[in-house]
């Protein structure tokens, strides 16, 4: 088979694999590495391993920069305020963890030398974009979570791209002391960013300071953008080898934090480029795969997959997510997916031949099986899981859609977020979703009483969809469509004339008269001041949630009994009978099927109280 045929074919099983991917909600890297491995020499043999020669480390590599640049230009600032401990704890400390834990593994169960072994380990710092990416676009996750993935990965893929280079060249090839290695790890990464750097002010000097004709400028953003990708990586490789990532990563980054124009259509292309460059490298890069250097391995190879996975991982995870934000599943969801990709495949390759020209071939046999091993292993196991891994953990919580990004809607869904709810916000005025975004909410940019933009925003996986606009008319129709093109469970709406009510309650829309409940607040905050303070910090020190009585253990028992039951620090505060009458109950009343519980208390108490009758809740 021809290259250009080659070519051809791994590009269509990657368009293929994505398609797929999107379709059953698994990332696509799983269906990547499998279509790769299938064309490749193990099984099919259509792709033979010289298929690409000596062209393929630099496709690769202007591929890597592309995907790390994209990766980069959506790291904003905003997002990485998420969890800045967190995350600065996962690539300081928890690099140097897993990169020296993953040494003594590979030491001591494969008997090899402390070089190689701290060779390997910093391959496998790595995460990156590639992988973690697939995985966010089918697991929603909160934001400060997604964030922690997404920076961990841009950011140790840069550091495991320099950090190998140093290690092979001061300590496998012997150019240098010991002494040296950080010296040239800092020179390396100062080279990287500083390139990305100025690369990224060369762009956007360009985009900002010219001027094209209105139709063709946002097509000439696109490819001066890209011309500005491979610049940067080309430039900082012709000064120092394996700088390019980092200069990559550090371009897209400073672009994604100011601003550019035509920022909206750069996204879009460089969310298509990345989505094609990915498919093609994993699926050429699997398809390199030596089962034979992993069969090697044998049980050595496992314990190392466990050391990795089961020990390592979870131990700077929970290391680096002290703060109160991270809940114990969204640590062990962290802990549980850490998928690598493809920095530790691609520069894997590079140096099991430098570790072959030097006269070490079981060296170099050992370094590829156990990267390939682990990337194999994680990709599988934790990529290809992930979904299943987040709605066990359940930390993956159905979207709430505000439509409005004014005030209200704006505060609600900062509220909402912090309550702990997956909240995405939708606005037709362009200056509204960037405010939003300044302020850390995910926002879509697009008309709420269009169903196509409300398909885009996950209308048919919603929960709750809130119309927050200061037009009535806007109000219904979001709410008109939400309820009946995408049933959605459960639709609210601002109502900003008293006389509107009533046709959103004939909908059965839950309307919020704006001025009664202005009324409502005022007269809490002058007649019940306490209790006004208190529902402020409803969802942080407080909370109150209502649960439906459909259990068959809450069935016929009494308020004293369930008293008994619930944990300290929770109250039942008012019990609703299903003829709608609300009453606080006292311990003799009983509990019959289409009641409605309300638990008042402390958030944790009254969350292990839902959590104990409503476990799917």
């Amino acid at each position: 088979m021809n290259l250009l045929a080659i070519v051809a074919l791994v590009l269509a099983l990657g368009v293929a694999s994505r398609v797929l991917a999107d379709r059953v909600r698994i990332p696509s890297v799983l269906f990547l590495i499998v279509a790769g491995t299938a064309i490749g020499p193990e099984v099919l043999g259509i792709v033979p391993r010289e298929a690409f020669g000596d062209g393929l480390s630099v496709m690769v590599g202007v591929s890597v920069a592309i995907i790390l640049f994209e990766g980069g230009y959506h790291l904003r600032l905003e997002k990485l305020r998420e969890s800045p401990t967190a995350l600065t704890r996962l690539v300081t400390v928890g690099a140097a963890i897993t990169w020296l834990g993953t040494a003594a593994a590979v030491v001591v169960f494969l008997e090899t030398s402390l070089e190689v072994g701290l060779l390997v380990g910093a391959l496998l710092i790595a995460t990156g974009p590639t992988v973690i990416g697939p995985i966010l676009q089918v697991v929603t996750v909160r934001d400060h979570v997604a964030s922690v993935l997404e920076g961990e990965g841009v950011i140790n893929d840069v550091t495991a791209a320099i950090l190998v280079v140093v290690v092979f060249e001061v300590l496998v090839a012997g150019n240098g002391t010991p002494a040296a290695l950080v010296g040239n790890f800092a020179v390396r990464l100062f080279v990287g960013l500083a390139v990305g750097a100025l690369v990224a002010g060369l762009v956007w000097l360009v985009l900002t300071r010219t001027r094209s004709r209105p139709c063709a400028a946002p097509l000439h953003a696109r490819l001066i953008v890209l011309a500005g990708v491979v610049l940067a990586y080309a430039g900082a490789e012709t000064v120092a080898s394996e700088t390019g990532i980092a200069a990559a990563a550090m371009a897209g980054f400073v672009l994604g934090n100011v601003e550019l124009p035509y920022h909206e259509a750069v996204i879009d292309f460089l969310d298509d480029l990345s989505v094609v460059v990915l498919s093609f490298i994993f699926v050429a890069l699997a398809a390199l795969i030596d089962f034979a250097d992993i069969r090697a391995l044998g049980l050595a190879g496992l314990a190392i997959v466990v050391a990795i996975t089961l020990v390592l991982r979870p131990a700077v995870v929970y290391l680096s997510t002290t703060d109160a934000r991270f809940t114990t599943n969204e640590r062990l969801f962290l802990s549980a997916v850490g998928p690598r990709g493809i920095i530790p495949a691609s520069v894997a390759t590079l140096f099991a031949v430098e570790l072959q020209a030097l006269g070490r071939p079981q060296e170099a046999q050992l370094l590829a099986g156990t990267v390939f091993l682990i990337i194999f292993a994680t990709v599988v196991l934790q990529a290809g899981l992930a979904r299943q891994i987040a709605n066990a953990l359940e930390v993956s919580p159905m979207r709430t859609i505000l439509v409005g990004g004014g005030r209200v809607g704006l505060s609600l869904a900062e509220r909402l977020e912090q309550d702990g709810e997956n909240v995405l916000l939708v606005d037709h005025d362009p200056g509204a979703v960037e405010t939003a975004r300044t302020r850390g909410l995910r926002a879509l940019e697009g008309d709420g009483t269009d169903a196509d933009v409300l398909a885009r925003a996950g209308a048919d996986e919603a929960k709750t969809v809130i119309a927050t606009t200061p037009d009535d008319d806007v109000n219904l129709l979001v709410c008109q469509l939400a309820r009946t093109t995408f049933d959605v469970e459960r639709v609210a709406s601002r109502v900003n004339q008293p006389d509107n009510v009533d046709a959103f309650e004939a909908l059965d829309i839950h309307a919020i008269d704006l001025s009664m409940a202005t009324a409502w607040s005022l007269e809490n905050v002058l007649e019940r001041p306490s209790l006004s303070a208190w529902m402020n910090e409803l969802g942080r020190t407080g909370d109150v949630q209502e649960i439906e009585v459909t259990a068959a253990d809450l069935v016929g028992k009494t308020i004293a009994d369930l008293n008994a039951e619930i944990p300290d620090g929770c109250i039942v505060g008012l019990l609703t009978h299903r003829d709608g009458e609300t009453e606080v109950p006292t311990g003799d009343h009983v509990l019959r099927e289409g009641d409605r519980v309300t638990f008042l208390g402390q958030a944790g108490g009254v969350h292990r109280a839902v959590k104990r009758f409503h476990p799917h809740d």
